[in-house]
């Protein structure tokens, strides 16, 4: 998962959501679902904080 992109684990974490909304996830899918979403969270953030802070280099650099 680690080298999932952004937006594929955010589609991933979409449908996700998608299926809960529309119950089409069981009792038993549910556990899973949910640690499956919370770590698609966390790479989302970690690719955002890493996207920023190539962000904020490159302005730096352009600064000089």
């Amino acid at each position: 998962m680690e080298n999932q992109t952004y937006t594929a684990a955010f589609e991933e974490l979409q449908q996700i959501v998608r299926d809960m909304e529309d119950g089409e996830i069981t009792v038993d899918e549910l556990a899973v679902k949910v640690k499956l979403a919370a770590e698609l969270i966390k790479l989302c953030k970690q690719k955002l904080v890493s996207t920023e802070e190539d962000v904020n280099q490159i302005l730096k650099e352009l600064e000089g």
